[in-house]
């Protein structure tokens, strides 16, 4: 299987509540690499560029709200099947419907602010990489743990 790329973003909640070690940690243990990380507070501009295909739902004004309350972290992750594993490593959207085990399933508590996105795609990962980071903010490298995944 080839190594894919996708991204993901720990929203406001992850930063106010301290979650961000564990959140991280999860993610290396589980074989991503870090490529690309960084944390800044999303302008309302980027924040809509990110969640267009949301505009006009009932919950696309209240996203926005949250998601440019407090800095989020930003990241490019790679590894084998890297979009659908994140995507199983989040859980779904409704923290009710969440498993233990999962990011939204152990620290989930409302589902409209929910602690991660995560990419749906290959297409909305390359769009959201794109829209977050500049070429030159990637650091691809080989840790040589392949063999352990």
């Amino acid at each position: 299987m080839a190594i894919e790329r996708t991204f993901a973003m720990l929203k406001p909640g992850v930063l106010q509540r301290r979650l961000a070690g564990e959140i991280l940690t999860r993610l290396e243990k589980k074989g991503f690499n870090i490529i690309a990380l960084k944390q800044e507070k999303l302008s309302n501009k980027l924040a809509e560029r990110h969640y267009a295909e949301h505009k006009g739902k009932d919950f696309y004004e209240p996203l926005l709200k949250y998601m440019t309350s407090s800095p989020v972290i930003m990241m490019i992750l790679e590894r084998e099947n890297a979009i659908a594993a994140l995507r199983k490593m989040a859980g779904p959207t409704d923290v009710n419907e969440a498993a233990p085990g999962t990011i939204r399933g152990d620290y989930g508590v409302i589902t409209r602010h929910n602690l991660i996105h995560a990419s749906d795609s290959m297409e909305s990962a390359k769009r959201e990489m794109n829209l977050f980071f500049s070429e030159d903010e990637i650091t691809p490298f080989e840790d040589g743990n392949e063999r352990w995944y």
